[in-house]
């Protein structure tokens, strides 16, 4: 909202009937953001617990590390010539993965 006061422009919602020029319009929009903020940390303090509750349990594992898996394929194909980009597509793995890997080894 301060980037649209500052540049001297307003929101206006039709389907709500809401402008911002005016003071409701802008204490209604002020309402409106504080409690999509209030959802938003009400539910990643839930997504917390529930993974603080899941390891707790044994049961969350995290993200499997789908690069790293094939770190010797992506040496292989250096070995064998291939470029980044190629070797990335071939794999089915990121760009970024390849030159990390590759950064690793001496």
């Amino acid at each position: 909202m301060d980037s649209l006061e500052q540049k001297g422009a307003s929101l206006r919602i039709l389907a709500m009937n809401l402008d911002t020029d005016t003071p409701t319009g802008r204490l209604m929009i002020n309402l409106v953001g504080s409690i999509a903020q209030f959802e938003r940390e009400i539910m990643l303090e839930r997504q917390r617990e529930g993974i603080s509750k899941a390891k707790g349990e044994g049961k969350y594992k995290g993200r499997a590390a789908t690069a790293r898996a094939k770190a010797e394929e992506v040496l292989a194909l250096r070995k064998a010539g291939k470029g980044a980009s190629e070797i990335a597509e071939t794999l089915g793995i990121g760009r970024a993965s390849v030159y990390r890997m590759l950064k690793d080894q001496p």
